[in-house]
């Protein structure tokens, strides 16, 4: 699904938390082999609270200040600029 269409589920960014659900369970549990959906996800969350602000909620996704922290972790370590 498009990101606009994933934010228009009920709840939103729903199908994006489902497909980590589906590859872990497909892939033993190996977060690794799933990160292209968690960064999915992500995307999804910060496009909902730009869109919502920071006070707004869905299950699908952390906190605001949660996901920005998270984000950051995930960032890649050695960024050339």
């Amino acid at each position: 699904m498009a990101l606009e269409q994933d934010l228009n589920t009920n709840p939103p960014c729903h199908p994006r938390a489902c497909a980590i659900q589906d590859c872990l369970n497909k892939n033993g549990f190996d977060e690794r082999k799933c990160a292209q959906f968690v960064d999915s996800l992500y995307e999804c969350c910060q496009a909902f609270y730009e869109k919502h602000g920071d006070s707004a909620t869905t299950v699908s996704c952390p906190k605001a200040e949660l996901l920005r922290l998270k984000i950051r972790q995930r960032a890649p370590k050695n960024k050339t600029t």
